[in-house]
């Protein structure tokens, strides 16, 4: 099935970049807005308290579902906002790790950003993403 989804790999900028610099999608593609994936179990409570790597996996795990539901996947995703409520940069580098091994080598354009909370109880994690379809 072909994908909407280019991405862009820049070869005047730094190759330390775990991700594609830009991507694209194509006119009549359908764009898909995700609420930020957040830890929660379904009884809405929080998962792996305290848990940067279990958060992060939880996330993941919410944004698949909520991406099936829309008729898409991973791959089909143009780019990602990973949150982290954290001032340590290995608890960001920890929640990058779980998102970057999710996607595997569709590595969209990211965005990692340290923030200092996020909004439910014990929440460390949130990815935003958007994705592309045809239809």
């Amino acid at each position: 099935m072909p994908r909407a989804v280019t991405l862009i790999r820049s070869p005047s900028l730094s190759d330390a970049a775990e991700y594609a610099y830009a991507a694209t999608a194509p006119p009549g593609a359908r764009l898909i807005f995700l609420a930020g994936a957040c830890p929660l179990n379904e009884d809405g409570s929080t998962a792996a308290v305290g848990d940067v790597a279990g958060q992060a996996a939880k996330a993941v795990a919410n944004m698949r579902t909520a991406l099936a539901d829309s008729g898409a996947s991973l791959h089909d995703v143009i780019s990602t906002r990973v949150l982290v409520a954290s001032h340590r940069r290995e608890d960001l580098v920890t929640a990058w790790g779980v998102v970057r091994d999710a996607f595997g080598d569709h590595d969209v354009p990211s965005t990692l950003m340290g923030v200092t909370v996020l909004g439910y109880r014990d929440q460390l994690v949130e990815i935003e993403a958007i994705a592309a379809v045809l239809d």
